[in-house]
């Protein structure tokens, strides 16, 4: 009998929505959507809409960060260099997305946020973390590499 399951891990492109399978092993940054030909990979944190945050959720089985910020915060600005500079470094293993909870209340309340900002994590297909507050430099990238298993 031949072994017919699929590894890897399902990406939903936040361009055009389409589901992408990642083969294991293989580095998002190498991706791109089969049906628009966006990257996958999200070298710099890519906003989204709750409807999008609500298909990821559903349908991506990859690792993905979410910030949920606000435009006038003053520590959601103040991490943003920091989550940025995240975001290019673990874009062959972990995809990071920005939702702004003013223009996405319903998402924000759906997610249970309290104080902003908060990073949620996710990998196959389940919510793994919070972290409420400001994270930078090393205390960010600490919180990711505990969070997704990477190494330095």
């Amino acid at each position: 009998m031949t072994d017919t399951t699929v590894s890897g891990s399902v990406a939903i492109c936040t361009h055009c929505g389409a589901a992408n399978r990642v083969a294991a092993g293989k580095a998002l940054s190498a991706g791109k959507c089969g049906k628009c030909g966006e990257p996958l990979a999200t070298q710099k944190p890519a906003d989204i809409t709750g409807d999008m945050l609500n298909r990821l959720i559903a349908k991506d089985t990859g690792a993905f960060v979410l910030d949920v910020w606000a435009p006038w915060c003053g520590p959601c600005r103040s991490m943003a260099p920091a989550y940025a500079a995240a975001a290019e470094r673990y874009a062959d293993h972990v995809r990071f997305f920005k939702l702004n909870s003013d223009q996405n209340q319903d998402a924000a309340g759906k997610l249970g946020i309290r104080g902003i900002p908060t990073l949620i994590a996710w990998e196959n297909g389940a919510l793994l973390t919070k972290q409420a507050g400001a994270q930078t430099g090393d205390g960010l990238n600490r919180w990711i590499q505990s969070t997704f298993r990477l190494s330095a």
